[in-house]
Parts: C-alpha cells; sequence; structure tokens
C-alpha cells in the first residue's frame, strides 16, 4: 500500500482495527502536529494532565523537523503501523 499524502495517511489510521500502542500514538500525534502546524510554541501543559503533558512532549520531540519531513515521517510510520492494525 503506498500512501501519497497526509491525508490519506490520517484517514487510514480511523480504519484501524485495532488500537496502536500509547508510544505509536504519542508519535503519530507528534508528527502530525509537526506536519500540520511546525514547532510547538505552546505553553507545557499542567503537571496533574499527563496525557496533555505526553502529547506536548511528543510534539516538542520533532522540534525542527521540516513540515516535509514530517509528513513522509507520519506517513510511513502509518503504513508500519497498518501492516498490525488493518
Amino acid at each position: 500500500m503506498t500512501i501519497t499524502n497526509l491525508e490519506e495517511a490520517k484517514n487510514l489510521t480511523q480504519q484501524f482495527t485495532s488500537k496502536p500502542s500509547n508510544e505509536d500514538l504519542l508519535k503519530l500525534y507528534g508528527l502530525y502536529k509537526q506536519a500540520t502546524e511546525g514547532d510547538n510554541l505552546t505553553e507545557r501543559p499542567g503537571g496533574f494532565d499527563f496525557k496533555a503533558a505526553a502529547k506536548y512532549i511528543s510534539w516538542l520531540n520533532y522540534k525542527g523537523k521540516s513540515k516535509e519531513e514530517a509528513i513522509n515521517s507520519y506517513i510511513e510510520l502509518v503504513e508500519e503501523l497498518s501492516k498490525k492494525h488493518l
């Protein structure tokens, strides 16, 4: 399967029949945010909102990655995950 763009990859994740690991979900989130919004310049969420903090850190991990690089990495990850979750 060859995915040609970000939207196609995002739509494919919604067709997964099983849920990827939390680690994979965070990678997907971080790469998608980097691809669509660029570097994370938002304020870190409060200490007790662990889910929001994990998402914030995941996005921050891709700081400096260009939009094109983030899109390509996201597509590659979706293609890899689709082998296990479709």
